[in-house]
């Protein structure tokens, strides 16, 4: 008796047979089974990465072109060498801020510009940045952040993980280490900052291997107008998968596989009351953001890799779930993203949830340590589960003997 096929699942088996030969986004290394990545992920402690946001508050807001910004990068320099990722580099670049009344640049794609990006909707509140220190309370850290910032040279860390089997190939991981508004930038972005280091210490432990390399890049100058980012790109976007010198195997600019940026990561408390004041508890809803732009050049490869991220949630994050957005915009990515697949992770959405008015600490006093909660800490440390979950399968990260 002859075997018959249906239309329908003849088109089926066709069609799983094209996504089968679709090109992946890049050399698509041997993945890790989930115990190894699992195993990665349970190396995270909530109390190492409130930990290290407590350290970078010592240094007060670290606004750019101060010396405490200078020493708050040279902490993170010690810091990531002392988790064995020894091969941190500096980039340098000047930065001359426009000159009194001069218009503002836009961010690349801020959410009053251009078609298809972020609207800000709902209930709009003001987003201004504090200037006043007498609006800071606390005499010492008035004190601390009393240095203006000044014109010239500026400098930024990151350090590598380098791939065993593509070493000409690499995701990037970043985060924006300055702040602003007379607090202590725990959450924007000490919250983002400690996640990346968090992630540089397990991945730079002994008995992990990555196939592809993993780039910590902790960005200075995002305040005003993501200038760090952007001049990491202009220096390296050229050298990206050039071996130097020939024959070393050695690449100081691997080829940009995915960039993901993780900016501001605590604070989900919904939307202000109708007297304008914050709840104190976390809204039940309380997730974790992970956007992509739908206008840029990558927007499809952007929207798989977020999806990974997403599923990373579902494997190995403890607490909260995660929500993919097509609207990133005014953050370290933005440069990034007609380059290459580009993410952002945030507390809530930027465009419409940042614009009403979610997060009241946002460039203000009382952006503290003192401020979060344990359940706002943990939202932070989800959000390294999920990049660390996801991270790990794209790289190919396994522990010594166990592949």
């Amino acid at each position: 008796m002859p075997v018959t096929f249906s239309r329908s699942l003849i088109l089926c088996l066709c069609a799983s047979f094209a996504w089968s030969q679709q090109a992946p986004l890049a050399t698509t290394p041997a993945k890790a089974t989930n115990d190894q990545v699992a195993a990665m992920v349970g190396r995270l402690e909530l109390d190492r990465y409130k930990a290290t946001i407590k350290g970078l508050t010592q240094f007060g807001d670290r606004r750019q072109g101060t010396d405490r910004n200078r020493a708050a990068v040279d902490w993170i320099e010690a810091q990531l060498k002392s988790y064995g990722c020894t091969n941190t580099e500096r980039i340098k670049y000047d930065y001359q801020p426009p000159a009194p009344g001069a218009p503002r640049t836009p961010r690349p794609t801020d959410p009053t510009v251009g078609p298809g990006g972020s609207r800000k909707r709902g209930n709009i509140q003001p987003d201004t940045v504090n200037n006043d220190p007498m609006k800071q309370p606390d005499v010492k850290l008035r004190q601390l952040n009393t240095q203006p910032s000044t014109p010239g040279e500026r400098e930024e860390v990151y350090c590598t993980k380098i791939g065993s089997k593509h070493p000409d190939q690499m995701y990037i991981l970043g985060a924006h280490m300055d702040g602003i508004g007379w607090g202590e930038a725990a959450n924007d972005d000490g919250s983002g900052t400690a996640l990346v280091m968090e992630l540089a210490r397990i991945l730079s432990m002994p008995d992990v291997k990555t196939d592809v390399s993993i780039r910590f890049a902790l960005w200075n100058n995002e305040e005003t107008g993501l200038n760090g980012a952007a001049a990491y790109v202009a220096q390296r976007k050229d050298l990206q998968g050039i071996e130097s010198p020939a024959g070393s195997g050695k690449y100081p600019e691997p080829k940009w596989l995915g960039m993901v940026q993780h900016d501001m990561m605590m604070f989900d408390h919904g939307m202000p009351l109708k007297d304008g004041t914050m709840s104190k508890q976390q809204r039940p809803e309380a997730d974790v953001n992970i956007e992509y732009q739908v206008t840029s050049k990558y927007a499809d490869e952007a929207m798989k890799m977020a999806q990974k991220f997403q599923l990373a949630d579902d494997k190995y994050a403890t607490d909260y779930p995660a929500n993919v957005g097509p609207h990133m915009t005014n953050t370290d990515s933005s440069p990034f993203m007609g380059l290459t697949p580009s993410l952002s992770l945030r507390e809530v959405e930027r465009g419409a949830q940042m614009g009403a008015g979610w997060d009241p600490q946002h460039h203000q006093p009382t952006d503290v340590y003192s401020f979060y909660n344990d359940d706002d800490f943990r939202l932070g440390l989800n959000s390294a589960q999920i990049t660390l979950g996801a991270i790990g399968n794209l790289s190919g990260a396994t522990l010594t003997g166990t592949r």
